[in-house]
């Protein structure tokens, strides 16, 4: 087993009840009425399924030392019990993005849209964790990353500030397709 495979099932069954689905950018998903978010692989589409999007958590890429010492000293875990409000946001960026050396992805990703820093006023209220899907076999996947968020509700507002300071900087403009997943777990 993989303990940093996950695979996000979107369908008629799963812990989380969607609330709404918004195509930010590029083509859509199928809609559909709830999202099962599995940490193991799932080969196959199940039967009861619209969609399959895999990805696997990696090391964190473009942070400082500084950065990093930050982020874990300020994010929470995944599953806070009050936390029962998520977001599940597929990216896909450009072959702009991609043709980039890693360091000018960085310069863009912090020095230029302060992804991070903008990332770090917002916790603890919002608990995050990236999925990669580039590491699966390039173009085997339809998105580049899988992005969770959880949050309880009365942080809502506070993490539709921190989408829209994102989606405004200058990274975003390398984003092609997006889709913003809002969720409810069940009580």
């Amino acid at each position: 087993m993989n303990a940093r495979l996950f695979a996000f099932v979107g369908g008629e069954i799963g812990s989380w009840r969607v609330i709404e689905t918004k195509t930010v950018a590029g083509e859509g998903l199928a809609e559909v009425k709830r999202l099962n978010v599995v940490n193991a692989a799932v080969p196959l589409l199940p039967d009861d399924a619209q969609w399959l999007l895999r990805g696997v958590t990696s090391n964190e890429r473009y942070v400082t030392r500084s950065e990093r010492a930050q982020l874990t000293a300020k994010q929470p875990v995944l599953g806070r019990r009050q936390a029962t409000c998520a977001a599940f946001i597929p990216i896909r960026k450009t072959a702009s993005w991609w043709n980039l050396a890693q360091d000018e992805r960085r310069m863009i990703l912090e020095e230029s849209s302060n992804h991070i820093k903008t990332g770090l006023k917002y916790l603890p209220a919002v608990a995050r964790r990236l999925h990669h899907c580039r590491d699966l076999g390039g173009d085997a996947e339809p998105f580049d990353f899988l992005t969770w968020f959880e949050y309880a509700p009365s942080d809502s507002a506070a993490f539709d500030e921190l989408v829209a300071e994102l989606r405004a900087s200058q990274e975003w403009t390398y984003v092609d397709r997006e889709i913003d997943m809002r969720l409810a777990r069940d009580e």
